[in-house]
């Protein structure tokens, strides 16, 4: 499906499908905002190739997944990056690859599947954005996804010290597992930001660059949306180092209370190693053993295990292993 977003020379908006393209071209002034949601793929290449897209980013463009990045050709600013279909609470998205075509006069986005940003700015609020330029519109898109990462992020925040707390007064197995999950998922978030950091970067170069596609006017709007893809990225290294502070922590702990209880096994055994030793010696069926025959030889034998016992019991209070 195609759909179009026309901003025309008196500062009209018209909505409609490809067919605003023509009108496009024949109004110099008029600025076009182009949306391509799965569409046939050929027929998706030959229209950008009417644009004057490259060959090369169409290719990049349509591949089911690709990492993020950003490229200047002659006519566009090419971006990649990995927007949201959806989003659910414990840092659960369901990412989709959000292609841009960023032109002087026109802004292609493309994508198999639905987008939330996309959906939310293809309304009034993206007529003020294309009003200022496509790159601004395009930026906000940017923006506005990044945004519903912090806000998920946010929300997580708020569960990972209600986590950390329930952690302190006795963790678990099943939380341990829990917080592991959450660590692998905040190590494919970070991955995702970095790429996404990189294309801040090369924004901010881009407004310093000769191009006419983005200008110093936009700086403003470049830096806010730089600074809340670093805040995306400080945010998700900040909870993955307290969610490996946690489970370093439960390791400490659950090795402690095995060294305890190993301490305890090996006092008990080395208590019963030397009763048992004398327990063996008389139990041997020889008829000729020293004190075999002594009246009182059985409760002799009872004192010097307990008096080893008691021995053993005082050493070891005493070098505080028990």
């Amino acid at each position: 499906m195609i759909k179009c977003m026309l901003l025309q020379t008196d500062q009209q908006t018209i909505y409609g499908d490809e067919s605003l393209i023509e009108s496009w071209q024949s109004q110099p002034d008029a600025y076009l905002w182009i949306d391509i949601d799965s569409h046939d793929l050929e027929q998706e290449a030959r229209l950008l190739k009417q644009l004057n897209c490259h060959s090369l980013s169409i290719k990049d463009v349509q591949r089911e997944r690709h990492p993020p990045k950003i490229e200047l050709f002659d006519d566009y600013i090419f971006m990649l990056y990995r927007g949201v279909h959806s989003s659910k609470e414990d840092l659960l998205f369901d990412h989709l690859q959000i292609g841009m075509f960023v032109g002087k006069k026109v802004l292609i986005t493309r994508h198999n599947r639905p987008s939330i940003s996309i959906d939310q700015l293809f309304k009034i609020e993206g007529e003020k954005y294309l009003k200022k330029s496509p790159i601004t519109l395009a930026l906000r898109i940017f923006h506005f996804s990044c945004g519903i990462y912090l806000q998920n992020l946010f929300e997580f925040e708020e569960k990972l010290e209600a986590l950390e707390d329930d952690f302190q007064s006795g963790g678990d197995d099943k939380m341990m597992q829990e917080i592991t999950l959450y660590q692998s998922r905040l190590t494919k978030l970070k991955r995702t930001f970095n790429y996404h950091c990189n294309i801040g970067s090369e924004l901010k170069i881009l407004v310093e660059d000769d191009t006419e596609l983005i200008t110093p006017l936009e700086l403003h709007t470049v830096i806010d949306v730089h600074e809340r893809i670093e805040r995306l990225l400080s945010l998700s290294q900040m909870h993955y180092d307290i969610c490996s502070d946690l489970i370093n922590g439960y390791l400490s702990i659950t090795s402690h209370q095995l060294n305890e209880t190993m301490r305890i096994l090996t006092v008990i055994t080395a208590i019963f190693i030397p009763l048992g030793f004398l327990a063996g010696l008389y139990g041997m069926n020889f008829e000729y053993i020293p004190e075999l025959k002594a009246h009182y030889g059985y409760f002799y034998l009872i004192g010097l295990m307990a008096i080893i016992s008691i021995s053993l019991i005082y050493f070891f209070k005493k070098k505080r292993w028990l």
